[in-house]
């Protein structure tokens, strides 16, 4: 068996942040998805995210009718033991282009996910 080997090279971090605020008497509170790396790690994400977006789902015959392809990477194996798992993947599904039912468009609007 193949010893598994990571896409991912240099130093990457993946943490959130729980933020609050008061802003008019109410209190908001909010996730941040902070994303820190080295050069190299920056640069072995973006050719994951590139190798993700330029993938032909429809072409995988593993990958069934209605999947998105997606990639984890796990603490102490791809990312720093100070991660979070993070799994980036596709939002549109194989054979229909369609979004995932909680999927909000920046625009707010659900038909926006058509």
């Amino acid at each position: 068996m193949k010893p598994y080997q990571s896409e991912i090279t240099g130093h990457l971090d993946f943490f959130t942040a729980d933020n609050e605020d008061e802003f008019g008497g109410a209190t908001e509170k909010w996730q941040t998805l902070l994303i820190h790396g080295d050069s190299e790690g920056l640069k072995s994400f973006a050719r994951l995210l590139l190798r993700l977006a330029e993938l032909k789902q429809d072409e995988l015959p593993a990958l069934p009718f209605g999947a998105r392809e997606h990639v984890s990477l796990r603490p102490c194996l791809d990312i720093s033991n100070s991660s979070v798992e993070v799994i980036v993947g596709r939002l549109d599904a194989k054979g229909t282009g369609a979004f995932y039912d909680r999927y909000i468009s920046k625009s707010g609007s659900a038909k926006d996910n058509l």
